[in-house]
């Protein structure tokens, strides 16, 4: 990528993005050829296009993979192997996502060059919210932003998240200052490891600056919640702080300990007691609005799983704030930008820009249908992808994408086309595929929450109890959220009895068995709280089938929802539970090193 495009501001950038828009296909074929180009003799294009670089003969060569396909490649490289395997750049590190059902991490290898690609599309935002929000280089951005504790692979290659990364690299650290980009949050409490260092000291920086702070945000909606619900443990701290101009004790970082004292000049009562004033209030409704009154948005992402926090947002901004969700992306790739970030949540469309990678769709259903007519892992006949240029707006699609180090690769995101921008076409994010339950970085899908309840349900075979039926559901009501289970228990012999010890272990065996991420989110980042099995009396799931197909399902077609969505489904278990049980400690998780 130009190194140039890195410094577009302002019309500059809303000029690329047309340009970039205008001639999508052209683009679309001149970044695959520069990857055939690039790799064309690595191990693994070099065995299906023999040294080839022809555009056609990619499309009916290559197979289209899912992350079991390239897992060992990868595998090798983190090993030691050289990065020629996959590409003809250096891998530069290993970034890590949600997990497999195998229990660990995805691993997405990364090249210099693809924090090029993520500082372009961050250098777009402002220019697109200047658009429709004027004078936000008024003040600052009291944005919340954490890092993860960094591992390496046995070779040595760092392994982190791709928010780690690009927050730890120089693109971060060494950014041109300018008014459009001026952060509450030093650098220093940022790149904390300890996340509760790092949230008390962001905060602390917001409400010293809160008359200067013009808008709000995190990267998701769960992470500025949580950032609530710590202010709500904390605040009278925190103003203690501001009150004495010492920085608390339990602050223990150097380098937090050395940003913040300069923030933290001298006394500032008079400011502590307007903070006090409003955060000892009984309701907190609108708090976000009183403590920062200058604040015109808040940014983060509110499409998904992460919907379902745009309630409390809303709460706490009294529905004043507009909720921006700016941009698209994954490990794998930044793929794009909202061009109309003042929508409705609801109506969030991206437009996927065509220099960032190379994107190709597998249709899901027909006549603007969905339907998941593709199992996750079943082969994808090559004819079947549809260029980016060639989507027809309404239909659904899988998002396919080519990087220069990743080959037809499924992400797994389900979209649907809402229109086009120029050539570029729009995107609605519908979904992770098979994902049925989701709080914070974890994602759950039917087939991992299924092993864990039948692993758990045999705690209960002793006592002569049967598990007959259950669901779920992501319980977000209170944060950090957690899982919740509905469990319909069949006693063989009708005088025993379930002793609530049994059932805590059970919860215990679930969480035991979920995914790294999961487990990772739980007992080190304390994002997730412990799950929660809900019993409910018998003949409650023959109850939800008579509700459901009430509603327009089908008798015939029935299958118990493994997660329940609907708020009167949710209110019809909850009014046949009988009893509730909780994880009373931590499952084990061990950091992976590589």
């Amino acid at each position: 990528m130009d190194g140039k495009k890195l410094e577009y501001k302002g019309e500059n950038a809303l000029k690329e993005i047309e340009k970039l828009t205008t001639t999508a296909g052209e683009v679309q074929y001149g970044i695959l050829k520069e990857i055939l180009k690039r790799n064309a003799e690595t191990e693994y294009l070099n065995k299906y296009m023999k040294g080839s670089i022809d555009v056609s003969q990619f499309k009916s060569c290559v197979p289209v993979i899912t992350y079991k396909n390239i897992y060992p490649y990868i595998q090798r490289i983190a090993n030691g192997e050289d990065s020629f395997l996959i590409t003809g750049q250096t891998i530069t590190e290993i970034l890590c996502s949600s997990g497999t059902s195998a229990g660990e991490p995805k691993l997405t290898p990364s090249i210099a060059e693809d924090l090029d690609r993520r500082t372009f599309l961050y250098n777009l935002i402002m220019p697109i919210m200047n658009q429709y929000i004027p004078g936000l280089d008024d003040g600052k951005a009291m944005y919340l932003y954490f890092v993860k504790a960094e591992l390496s692979t046995p070779c040595g290659l760092p392994f982190r998240t791709v928010l780690t990364s690009y927050y730890k690299s120089k693109h971060f650290k060494c950014r041109t200052r300018d008014p459009f980009n001026d952060f509450t949050s030093p650098d220093q409490a940022i790149l904390c490891n300890d996340s509760n260092q790092s949230m008390y000291c962001q905060l602390l920086a917001g409400l010293v600056h809160r008359h200067q702070v013009m808008r709000l945000g995190a990267v998701f909606a769960s992470a500025l919640l949580r950032a609530i619900s710590f202010l709500e443990r904390k605040w009278a701290q925190l103003c203690n702080d501001i009150r004495t101009g010492h920085l608390d004790l339990s602050i223990i970082d150097p380098a937090c300990r050395s940003a913040m004292m300069s923030i933290l000049s001298s006394p500032n009562p008079d400011l502590a007691d307007e903070i006090e004033s409003i955060c000892s209030r009984p309701s907190w409704k609108g708090i976000l609005c009183h403590l920062w009154p200058r604040a015109k948005y808040i940014e983060a992402v509110v499409t998904g799983s992460m919907a379902q926090y745009i309630p409390p947002l809303e709460y706490y901004s009294a529905g004043k704030l507009p909720l921006v969700c700016t941009m698209y992306a994954s490990s794998e790739c930044y793929f794009g930008v909202n061009l109309k970030p003042i929508c409705d949540p609801a109506e969030v469309a991206f437009t996927l820009l065509p220099n960032m990678g190379y994107f190709e769709f597998l249709p899901l259903g027909e006549n603007g249908a969905l339907a998941m007519d593709m199992d996750e892992e079943e082969a994808v006949p090559n004819d079947r992808l549809v260029d980016l240029v060639n989507v027809k707006v309404g239909c659904y699609y899988e998002l396919v994408v080519t990087t220069f180090s990743l080959y037809r690769y499924r992400i797994g995101d389900v979209l649907q086309v809402t229109g086009f921008h120029n050539q570029a076409p729009q995107f609605r994010f519908i979904c992770r595929r098979n994902v049925v339950l989701s709080v914070d970085n974890d994602k759950t899908n039917e087939e991992d929450l299924h092993r864990s309840i039948t692993t758990a349900k045999k705690l209960l075979e002793p006592y002569n109890a049967l598990l007959v039926e259950y669901t779920s559901y992501a319980d977000t009501s209170s944060v950090p959220g957690h899982y919740v289970l509905f469990w319909e228990i069949q006693m063989v012999d009708s005088a025993t009895s379930i002793d609530a010890k049994l059932l805590q272990e059970c919860c215990v065996t679930v969480e035991e068995e979920l995914d790294y991420v999961y487990r990772q989110c739980r007992s080190r980042e304390k994002t997730i709280g412990p799950l929660e099995i809900r019993v409910v009396e018998p003949g409650t799931f023959e109850a939800l089938m008579d509700l459901i197909i009430s509603q327009g399902g089908s008798i015939n077609q029935y299958k118990t929802p493994r997660c329940i969505k609907s708020s009167t489904a949710l209110k019809l278990l909850n009014s046949h539970a009988l009893a509730s049980f909780s994880s009373p400690r931590d499952p084990k998780w061990i950091p992976l090193n590589g």
